[in-house]
């Protein structure tokens, strides 16, 4: 699977094996990573909402300098997908990740703005196996965005259904 990379693990540790080679019996609760680092300028952010969510404080650099946040602002789903770009290419496994069943708790608690630059933290909650398809287990995850000023941006907890590596043996 061929993958461009841009960004790196921050963590003072990460996992003991790679993403190409992680499986759910590698995700150990209460382990914490940093990811990171994505700089936003302002025509990502316009081009972004220009085609996914072009309300004027995403598009407008005028409309948005009169508006409640005084300037442009990321759109909440451009946070998400940059941070979500971090969490597929440093957290997830690239060959045991079965899909998940949603996000929980999604928060932008301050917005984006043109020059920031986003890292991720990601959290072990919780695993276990699944109990209707023990080929597979759950993890639980709380994902966290700031920016380079320790500002939080985003939140939101994640399920994952990750492949067990003794049912792939």
């Amino acid at each position: 699977m061929d993958r461009i990379i841009t960004t790196r693990c921050l963590s003072a540790t990460d996992f003991a094996v790679p993403p190409t080679e992680r499986y759910f019996e590698d995700y150990e609760p209460g382990a914490v990573y940093e990811y990171g680092t994505v700089t936003l300028c302002e025509q990502d952010l316009i081009d972004f909402a220009l085609r996914y969510d072009p309300q004027s404080i995403h598009t407008d650099p005028v409309a948005a300098a009169a508006g409640p946040f005084s300037g442009i602002i990321a759109s909440g789903m451009h946070t998400t997908a940059v941070c979500m770009r971090l969490y597929v290419d440093h957290y997830l496994s690239w060959v045991a990740s079965m899909a998940s069943p949603g996000l929980e708790e999604l928060r932008w608690p301050a917005p984006v703005r043109p020059g920031d630059t986003l890292r991720l933290r990601t959290a072990i909650d919780a695993v276990r196996v699944s109990r209707s398809d023990p080929v597979r287990g759950l993890v639980t995850t709380t994902a966290e965005a700031f920016t380079e000023d320790d500002v939080l941006v985003m939140s939101f907890r994640a399920v994952n259904f990750l492949r067990r590596r003794e049912a792939s043996d």
